[in-house]
């Protein structure tokens, strides 16, 4: 029987260990810093004289097997933190001593296995044959806990997987995931770029990226605007004392880069929009009859990410939010939720995800102090967020401890073409801010009663949501997405002037329209037109301008000769108006 979940983070972790086993016995010298398990495998960092290389990890796969085959048991040894501390100081493990001094407790625990031993909290299999099929995939370098004052590290990366079979697939996937890189296709296809002149995170998006991207915002405002949603602008710095009195400077400051001083008094940019669309509800009393109050925008936001954990679009420290926050009676909240879930799966469906995964993160009540709020108000509200769910027999799972400081929320994971996993929407609930901010409005009866607010992001960010475009689509957008719907190729220079009036004709029928005029043999121009990934080719030679009609060949390799420019152009545009994701031609 395949392993359960928990039996594979302990079979990854355990895998962890074996690789560090095998690393300090090829590369006398290696010191420890951590090796846990992550989605799918494992990694472990290390501070070695060796500089790693691809060709090393053949080698560490191959002392790592010996030592699986040799079933050495791990045995649990619990230490005092005195003895623990002499064993790693004669040992040189300064990194893992940092560790050892950073732990409360008396005692620390080591797992030893033949004759390697670590200091760690475990749990591990019983004995180093127990872990299943691996493979160390790739080599990165990683800052000692995050901090790029510290030391560079080296990180191996590897995966494992109860049977041969699931590795297998998860091997074809990542060759695919490489094929399908964001970074790669944004490069190749001209649609953004990252510069050090800018900054790391800090993204520039070019006129092709650009077109997508208003494609997509162009969508979300309609729809918006349709669902009742009214469109706001804010700035993009605020003073601090906003994000003190919000609660961010506290609960999410070491996300906030450091404060500017102007005038002598300290400023912030932001990295929420929530309290300017409260500082806008607030600017006016209320009555109930207005309510619920959507307020949506396009609200670029700055968040300061270590360089080490910067990812092309998919992680940056300057992105844009389509955000919302609604305003509403406590009676009405469970109505306003459940409007959100169905706005999310619009936008999963009209972008073309059909599966997801959904998850409640509730607050964890050990922890109280990483939280806002009454521990009456955190059970209400969890409650009306899972009523929904159930009440749309949408299957969920719950994370306890991983809701926001300020309230419970659900968030919806796409699953894309080749079956990652990414979060996506997020829908908050939030007793706390209007609380903090003392808002009101006018009840039926006439007394004054404190809002309900949620906070619903459906795309996350445009930066990170263009990212998983990329790759889901592999950079072939359907039409409606595509930077450029069609490119017109001509056959000789005699075709330059009835190409150029056809793209005027294209163009005002709403067409996105690029032309190759290029004295280059018509074969070199296709194949550049299919490396750029575009939908639509016509192809412009004597006989079809004479004959008045048009050659097209589309991006799977069909051909259609002798066909009318109206009946193209309509069955574009119905394409393009319905957002289908396949072609109608």
């Amino acid at each position: 029987m395949p392993k359960t979940a928990p039996d594979l983070e302990t079979m990854r972790h355990s895998a962890s260990h074996v690789m560090a086993q095998a690393v300090v016995a090829l590369f006398p010298g290696t010191k420890l810093a951590i090796g846990p398990a992550i989605d799918d495998g494992f990694y472990y960092d290390f501070d070695c004289p060796h500089q790693f290389v691809p060709e090393d990890l053949p080698r560490i796969e191959n002392r790592m097997r010996e030592i699986v085959a040799a079933q050495q048991k791990f045995s649990r040894v619990v230490r005092p933190k005195e003895e623990a501390h002499k064993i790693l100081e004669s040992a040189g493990e300064k990194l893992k001593i940092e560790l050892l001094d950073g732990i409360a407790d008396a005692t620390v625990s080591f797992y030893e296995n033949g004759p390697f031993s670590d200091m760690c909290r475990g749990p591990h299999v019983a004995h180093t044959g127990e872990i299943g099929p691996f493979k160390l995939t790739s080599i990165a370098g990683a800052y000692w806990r995050g901090d790029e004052t510290r030391p560079m590290l080296q990180r191996i990366y590897g995966v494992a997987f109860a049977t041969a079979v699931e590795l297998e697939a998860h091997l074809k996937m990542l060759e695919e995931a490489k094929a399908r890189d964001h970074r790669k296709l944004g490069a190749e296809l001209g649609l953004f770029s990252i510069d050090n002149a800018t900054g790391p995170g800090l993204v520039l998006w070019h006129p092709k990226g650009a077109r997508v991207r208003l494609a997509i915002e162009d969508w979300l405002k309609a729809e918006a605007t349709r669902r009742g949603y009214e469109w706001i602008f804010t700035p993009h710095i605020a003073q601090l004392s906003l994000w003190q009195t919000s609660g961010h400077a506290d609960f999410f400051r070491e996300n906030m880069f450091e404060p500017i001083e102007v005038e002598k008094a300290a400023y912030q940019l932001k990295p929420m929009n929530c309290p300017f669309h409260i500082l806008i509800y607030k600017s006016r009393l209320h009555s109930y009859r207005e309510l619920p109050l959507r307020l949506a925008e396009l609200g670029t936001v700055y968040r300061y990410e270590r360089s080490g954990v910067l990812h092309g679009l998919l992680r940056v420290r300057g992105f844009t939010q389509d955000d919302a926050h609604i305003f509403c009676a406590p009676e009405t909240i469970e109505s306003e939720v459940d409007g959100c879930i169905d706005f999310a799966l619009a936008a999963l469906k009209t972008f073309g995800f059909e599966k997801y995964a959904v998850e409640l993160s509730t607050w964890d009540p050990q922890k109280s102090g990483q939280y806002s709020g009454a521990a009456a108000d955190w059970e209400r509200a969890q409650k009306a967020l899972e009523t929904v769910l159930q009440r749309r027999d949408i299957a969920f799972s719950v994370k306890q401890g991983e809701a926001a400081f300020y309230g419970p929320k659900i968030d919806f994971k796409l699953i894309d073409a080749i079956g990652r996993s990414w979060q996506l929407t997020t829908i908050q609930f939030d007793f706390n801010l209007p609380e903090k901010f003392d808002l009101e409005y006018v009840a039926e009866g006439g007394e004054r009663r404190r809002p309900f607010m949620v906070h619903r992001a459906l795309l996350g960010s445009l930066e990170r949501f263009f990212g998983i475009l990329i790759e889901n689509y592999a950079g072939k957008f359907p039409l409606w997405l595509s930077p450029v719907q069609v490119k017109i190729l001509t056959l000789t220079d005699a075709q330059a002037e009835p190409a150029r009036a056809l793209a005027q004709r294209l163009q005002a029928a709403g067409l996105r329209v690029e032309l190759d005029l290029r004295p280059e043999k018509v074969g070199a121009k296709v194949r550049d037109a299919s490396l750029e990934k575009v939908p639509v080719m016509v192809i412009l030679g004597p006989r079809d301008v004479a004959a008045g009609l048009l050659c097209v060949r589309l991006r799977d390799g069909r051909q259609l000769n002798g066909v009318r420019e109206d009946e193209v152009v309509a069955k574009l545009k119905s394409e393009i108006s319905e957002r289908r994701l396949t072609s109608a031609l």
